[in-house]
């Protein structure tokens, strides 16, 4: 129809043939629109159309408006959860509803046959992609809560380090799998790419296997960000080392982990490496830990007064934690005696701290007060030497 064309006349009558498996609502709907419509005979067709779905689009946003408004005094004194949710699907929820009354608009116009279907078979797979964008940020926004519980910047944050780990990678796989239910449940809904799909894993199956060895690293390193959220090897601002590199963990995606090393570089692994490779982990079960500091001192060295004065040390240092402090003898060579000072802390960086003030004030004590404990050479001199022959070591003149 273009122009000022009328209405065919026998409009109604093809409305039953066009929805007569739809509701009668819609039907009736759609031959009253078609009615006022011949009333109005002058309007061409795509104006007719836009005027309907302006009018339902419009409707569509007061109803948003309406809806949000009352939802808000619902949720006004519910939790925190809830108050985020419908913060975060308000521009969604509106795109939703923009969306359904566009197909339902669509779907009552006079538009002709094929074009109105598929207007409303794009409209479906736009629906189903905003309703998995808002299951998706209902996810996000449980884990930003949940989150929220837990303290990282405490020194004894383990508790608050495992529920991290856990919900950052759970919450990363969550999404990941609405992400992939959704596109496929959108795809569904176009028959050609349905058949395509179908006949390329039918015809093709070569391809099939090529993209599955390809997508092997993504899904091995998925299945072990799973395993790491579970058994939790690994956590948030861990202290590990890997690859003989002292780091925290500042990071853990979907796919790789981000190990802040102590000089501030950072060192990508893939998930799967803390699965199959072994690597040491300081703070698994505590964040408390044992410093080690090594000395080398002459054998005639005071072990006494070296243990007392490294005892005094420790009580004097605010980073000791009051629990474990010894010093021992662990090994003796051709020089000196190894010395080991153990000192507790209570995390690892204090550790490292304690660890290096013990060295300093160790090496002052024996500089200043105990030389004794300083590694010396030793020459041997034999005191009574076997007297030279006659003649020997004169000079020539002088024989």
């Amino acid at each position: 129809m273009t122009g000022a064309a009328l209405p065919p006349v026998g409009t109604e009558d093809a409305v039953d043939t066009l929805f007569a498996s739809m509701p009668p609502e819609i039907t009736n709907l759609t031959r009253q629109i078609v009615t006022l419509w011949r009333q109005f005979y002058w309007l061409p067709e795509w104006l007719v159309v836009a005027i309907v779905v302006t009018v339902f689009v419009g409707a569509g946003w007061i109803i948003h408006r309406i809806v949000f408004s009352i939802l808000r005094r619902v949720v006004k004194n519910r939790d925190l959860y809830w108050r985020g949710v419908l913060e975060r699907v308000r521009k969604k929820l509106r795109i939703l509803i923009i969306l359904i009354a566009i197909g339902f608009s669509i779907t009552v116009s006079p538009l002709d046959p094929e074009p109105s279907q598929s207007v409303r078979a794009v409209i479906l797979f736009l629906t189903i992609l905003v309703l998995g964008w808002i299951v998706a940020g209902a996810v996000d926004m449980w884990a930003v809560v949940h989150l929220r519980k837990f303290n990282m910047q405490t020194e004894d944050n383990l508790v608050a380090r495992k529920h991290v780990t856990q919900t950052r990678i759970l919450q990363r796989a969550a999404v990941i799998l609405i992400g992939l239910i959704t596109v496929a449940l959108a795809l569904m809904t176009i028959g050609a790419v349905r058949q395509w799909g179908v006949s390329l894993l039918a015809s093709a199956g070569v391809v099939g296997i090529i993209a599955g060895l390809a997508l092997q690293p993504y899904l091995t390193n998925l299945i072990a960000g799973i395993q790491i959220a579970t058994a939790q090897p690994i956590r948030i601002d861990d202290a590990v080392i890997v690859e003989g590199e002292w780091g925290t963990v500042e990071e853990i995606t979907s796919t790789y982990v981000v190990i802040k090393l102590w000089d501030w570089r950072r060192m990508i692994l893939p998930l799967s490496y803390f699965i199959e490779k072994p690597f040491q982990n300081w703070t698994r079960e505590t964040s408390r830990l044992i410093g080690t500091a090594m000395l080398c001192v002459d054998y005639e060295a005071p072990m006494d007064r070296l243990r007392a004065e490294l005892e005094r040390i420790c009580k004097a240092s605010p980073l000791w934690d009051g629990d474990i402090v010894n010093l021992q003898v662990t090994d003796i060579t051709d020089r000196v005696a190894q010395v080991r000072c153990l000192a507790s802390a209570r995390s690892a960086p204090v550790a490292f701290d304690l660890r290096c003030e013990i060295r300093e004030k160790m090496l002052a004590f024996m500089r200043d007060e105990c030389p004794e404990a300083l590694p010396q050479d030793r020459i041997a001199i034999e005191r009574n030497p076997s007297p030279l022959p006659v003649g020997e070591g004169l000079r020539p003149a002088e024989r």
